[in-house]
């Protein structure tokens, strides 16, 4: 009986073929060990120069992982054995990306899945005239793993969402344009190329051997694949596709109606995170190990496995329709997985974290770091009892000894005061990182004075709401120096979806409150045009359809949509209970007109919109309620 896989040196090269062509070189969990145990022992071989890695077969080079024991002990209701193997093949999959001699792995045939973590991380990926590749997992119910996510994030425009939500196969041209393949070599000639890299250990020849494949589709569809694949939720994509009548068009959507509807979901939400700042591996695998850790007990992945592989009737039930995907159950998948978290060692260390200001932003936000393995030492001035968080008399002794100290407050006279606690208590080369939203002169101020006390400040307002705090899911907007947000940049990933570096202190302040000026003045707009609407007797829910994937296209109106049973869930369907409180809005629209006053900046609809958030919270009844209450203010209303 073959063995599964053959691992060997020969000459200058360490060499592993895999060796089951008779089920498409589908990757066991003992393969996926034996390859992670060579690349580790060749990795300090002096003797091994580079990695040459093949299979056996002309129909596949690895069609997938071997998912069959993963079903059947899933199903037992042990979801051990799935999390085991999956853990284990990311950090082999990493082990390939970083790793520090040339890998070469020549794709023929079927390269999915699992195939893809092991032949598309690689330095030097080659691929013939049967080469088909493609990321199918959305079709059972899982996301594009195995690094899946971090290729995708990279591809050319939308290239990535395409891929990724439609399972689309690229041959040999389309590999390359798509960032998942570098060399085309026609596969008659692989023997010698693999001869000349074991005898001589020397990648430098391979260009040579390459020549120019035939031409793929994906060059001619980029137009169409941006214009169409550029939607911020599941339901935007859906909604753009429905809207066009083209053949293109009627195609995918006849695809994505296949697939299953959580697994695209989080998808969409996995690469729009990942494009946040410079994508990397591992934290491409340790997002999708979130999803699948949970896959069997929580997605649809089982009963996609039932319908394809074991009962092959292709009728799976998912739980969703592309059209009902809530944003909780996305957020829900991808939330931190605290002490189960995806490490590449065996032993991480977590930092010591002091964390002041535990309402309702700064709790979750404490309670994630903690899940995730920090320690966290918290203050509120109204005790806050947090899971896993530990509580401190004062806001001093919450900063002794911590790597980092977070404050979440509502206003710069209070941050001012915190600080001035804070600081002496810090020790040399810490971060202070302020993620409250307050004037950009206050913010300003404190940074001057940790980095004359020898800290590193960072100011770092969020954007997400409680929702997102909780979720894990929030942007930040990043002030202050480039070491101290490498020093904070795995906090931004457990807390939040994404993080950008604006610039100096301060910058993250005028970033949050230009956005937040935006958002006032188009949640506005939004809800006067549904009021006019109204009046016009045009129905809302056409209204919808036409805006959202038309030139009025914005998040208030897509995500967040302040018409009650219009587009996806939103406070607007709870009664506006906040989301983002109105309240806080107004907050936010008078820190831009207190910025613009210091910088003599025009700001006219600025100025209008917070005129308007005034009366509405101080005259109006408006506080306690959601910013895009303001729907039913219009409503009541007529033309002064």
């Amino acid at each position: 009986m073959m063995s599964e896989i053959s691992i060997r040196t020969i000459g200058r090269a360490g060499r592993i073929t895999l060796t089951r062509p008779k089920v498409m070189n589908a990757l066991s969990y003992d393969m996926c060990l034996q390859i992670d145990a060579a690349l580790r022992c060749w990795q300090h071989d002096d003797a091994v120069a580079l990695v040459v890695i093949d299979a056996i077969g002309d129909k596949a080079f690895c069609a997938g992982g071997d998912i069959a024991k993963m079903y059947a002990t899933g199903k037992a209701g042990d979801f051990g054995f799935g999390r085991t193997f999956w853990r284990d093949e990311y950090r082999m999959n990493a082990l390939i990306a970083e790793y520090p001699k040339p890998v070469v792995s020549l794709m023929q045939g079927f390269t999915m899945g699992g195939g893809v973590g092991i032949g598309c991380h690689g330095s030097h990926r080659v691929v013939c005239e049967s080469s088909s590749i493609a990321m199918p997992e959305c079709g059972i119910g899982l996301i594009p793993d195995v690094g899946g996510t971090y290729l995708l994030a990279r591809a050319p425009g939308r290239l990535g969402e395409y891929l990724g939500l439609t399972a689309a196969r690229m041959g040999a041209d389309d590999a390359i344009f798509a960032g998942f393949a570098d060399f085309y070599v026609p596969q008659a000639t692989w023997p010698a190329l693999i001869d000349h890299l074991e005898k001589s250990g020397d990648i430098r020849g391979l260009p040579d051997k390459c020549t120019t494949p035939p031409p793929g589709k994906l060059h001619d569809l980029a137009q169409q694949i941006d214009a169409n694949f550029g939607g911020e939720r599941l339901r935007d994509v859906v909604n753009l596709l429905r809207a066009s009548d083209t053949e293109f068009a009627v195609g995918a959507l006849k695809t994505l109606g296949r697939n299953a509807p959580l697994s695209m979901a989080c998808t969409l939400e996995m690469l729009h995170r990942m494009r946040a700042g410079t994508p990397n591996i591992r934290k491409a695998l340790e997002l999708e190990y979130r999803y699948t850790h949970r896959a069997m007990e929580h997605s649809d992945f089982l009963e996609g496995i039932r319908a394809a592989i074991i009962d092959k009737d292709r009728t799976p039930k998912w739980r969703h329709s592309v059209d009902t995907v809530p944003l909780t159950d996305v957020s829900r998948m991808l939330r931190p997985l605290g002490a189960d978290k995806l490490n590449f060692e065996q032993q991480e260390t977590g930092m010591i974290i002091g964390f002041i200001g535990l309402g309702n932003m700064g709790g979750p936000m404490a309670a994630n770091l903690a899940r995730a393995g920090h320690r966290v030492q918290g203050y509120d001035t109204a005790p806050q009892a947090i899971d896993g968080v530990q509580s401190t008399a004062s806001a001093g002794q919450a900063a002794q000894g911590a790597d980092v100290v977070i404050t979440m407050l509502p206003n710069g006279a209070i941050l001012r005061a915190v600080a001035s606690e804070v600081i002496p208590a810090m020790s040399p080369g810490a971060v202070f990182l302020d993620c409250s939203t307050v004037d950009v002169e206050s913010a300003r101020a404190v940074a001057a004075d940790a980095a004359e006390a020898g800290l590193l400040a960072l100011d770092a307002p969020v954007s997400g709401g409680i929702g997102g705090a909780s979720a894990g899911t929030l942007t930040f907007m990043i002030g202050g120096p480039a070491d101290g947000v490498k020093k904070a940049q795995d906090l931004f990933d457990i807390m939040g979806q994404k993080s950008v570096h604006c610039g100096p202190s301060g910058n993250g302040q005028a970033a949050k409150i230009c956005n937040n000026m935006i958002l006032g003045v188009t949640m506005i707009a939004t809800c006067e045009a549904f009021a006019l609407a109204d009046k016009l007797g045009l129905d809302r829910q056409a209204m919808f359809d036409v805006v959202s994937t038309s030139s009025g296209y914005s998040w208030s109106m897509n995500a967040y949509c302040p018409a009650p049973g219009i587009g996806p869930m939103s406070p607007a369907d709870n009664g506006y209970a906040p989301g983002f409180a109105a309240e806080l809005m107004l907050k936010d629209l008078r820190l831009a007109q207190q910025a613009a006053e210091t910088v003599n900046a025009d700001t006219p609809m600025g100025t209008s919109a917070a005129q308007l958030y005034g009366q509405f919270v101080e005259d109006e009844n408006g506080k306690g309620l959601d910013f895009s209450a303001m729907l039913p203010r219009f409503e009541t209303r007529k033309r002064s």
